[in-house]
């Protein structure tokens, strides 16, 4: 990762650029994120969902008939945002990246020990071989999307970072 880069043209002039163990901690924390995919004829479809940041990138789950499933089936790029709906208060974070499909136990394991830890019975998976197992036998597709490019925006004082990968 290269060093977090400030721009000075959407900042406060005493803000300054996050540590990025900072704008870490907080993908880590998020209870709620919305993902951006795109349809196959090139609409975006955006929808809020649980995930979690585990080891330097973020996990998400959907299931195949979901419009989510189908659109990363027509291309990976994805937009991951996370943060608060306030002006004053708080960091938004917009990750970009490529969402690449986990399979195997042993990936999926500790990703579903992050998922239960996180969100606790509400989101209790079992790791498969093709992707988690809930109780009601439904499959979801695991997926991790590794940033190439994160951009925080901090609101008090305002300010723009943007990280590279």
């Amino acid at each position: 990762m290269t060093a977090g880069k400030f721009d000075n043209r959407f900042g406060h002039p005493d803000a300054e650029a996050p540590p990025w163990e900072d704008i870490e901690r907080l993908l880590g924390r998020a209870e709620l994120y919305w993902l951006t995919t795109v349809r196959a004829d090139g609409r975006p479809h955006v929808t809020p969902l649980v995930g979690v940041w585990h080891d330097g990138a973020f996990a998400f789950c959907t299931g195949e008939t979901e419009q989510k499933h189908r659109n990363l089936a027509a291309g990976p790029e994805v937009a991951v945002t996370t943060g608060t709906n306030t002006w004053r208060a708080g960091t938004d974070v917009v990750v970009e990246g490529a969402a690449e499909r986990v399979t195997g136990r042993e990936a999926l394991t500790p990703l579903a020990a992050a998922w239960a830890a996180k969100y606790g019975d509400d989101w209790a998976w079992t790791a498969g071989e093709e992707g988690f197992v809930d109780g009601d036998g439904s499959r979801p597709w695991v997926y991790r999307v590794r940033p190439r490019k994160v951009i925080a925006f901090a609101k008090d004082p305002h300010g723009q970072t943007t990280y590279r990968f």
